[in-house]
């Protein structure tokens, strides 16, 4: 029998009546037809859709209508809220959303098992929104595909970076790094805060982000050592804050969104 991870958020960071939901959804994903590659990975923010929705979707939109080949889906992001040592697999076998389910990747999931670093802890996925809040974009923008949730806590770059190098693949993979930026700024000192951690990105100068910089910064940098070792490159398509969207200039979290291709 399947063990499924019901959605924690719907009704807070999202909207849990499916067909709002899509409606959302669908104001922030216009069906784009594009014969480019899609992205092989990339870096989104986290927060509630009205406030980091945008900036998300703009990172999606580079799906565009070419993603029948991407049957798979690693999803890593930082565990808010309970304290992880190194990084956290829940034992589901699905996760759910007022979308559907969507079936996990059982057999990566064992062979990350196998690495130390890496531990099954339902707990820290129970309430975790970071992972839950891409769920419903992902199920917009892809046909069927199993996902491969994983929790970064306390890891160093080089634990992160085994994990992504296990499990990166070829074509059939879309790998996604979960993260906010700056938090609790005021506009401007966001701006140039965020402005910096983007160069950084850009640069692969995972030394130069913290969990200052961005709360992601752990599996943020395991992706920049996997990518600066690979000799790949992110590029900034999108760099806004809650100021931007909908809340308060005085008080605000910063969100970006960067896409990898090979």
């Amino acid at each position: 029998m399947d063990n499924i991870r019901e959605a924690a958020v719907a009704g807070s960071f999202y909207p849990a009546d499916p067909v709002e939901l899509r409606n959302q959804l669908n104001a922030l994903l216009p069906t784009v037809a594009s014969n480019d590659k899609p992205p092989k990975a990339m870096i989104l923010p986290h927060a509630g859709y009205i406030y980091s929705g945008p900036v998300a979707a703009s990172g999606y939109a580079r799906l565009g209508g070419n993603t029948a080949g991407i049957t798979r889906v690693v999803l890593l992001g930082p565990a808010h809220q309970k304290f992880v040592r190194g990084l956290a697999l829940p034992s589901a076998t699905a996760f759910s959303t007022p979308l559907g389910t969507i079936p996990l990747d059982t057999e990566s999931l064992g062979r990350l098992q196998q690495l130390q670093q890496v531990s099954i802890d339902d707990a820290a996925h129970a309430s975790e929104h970071c992972l839950e809040v891409h769920l419903p974009f992902l199920q917009r923008s892809l046909k069927d595909f199993s996902l491969v949730p994983v929790l970064v806590g306390d890891a160093t770059a080089d634990e992160v970076r085994e994990v992504i190098e296990l499990l990166w693949g070829s074509d059939e993979t879309l790998l996604i790094v979960s993260s906010d930026l700056s938090h609790y700024h005021d506009y401007e000192t966001a701006r140039q805060l965020d402005q910096a951690t983007s160069r950084a990105i850009e640069s692969l100068a995972f030394e130069d982000i913290d969990h200052h910089a961005a709360c992601g910064s752990s599996p943020v940098s395991g992706l920049l050592l996997y990518a600066r070792q690979h000799n790949l490159r992110f590029k900034t398509i999108d760099l806004r804050n809650s100021g931007d969207t909908a809340g308060p200039r005085d008080r605000v979290v910063g969100y970006g969104a960067y896409i990898l291709t090979e």
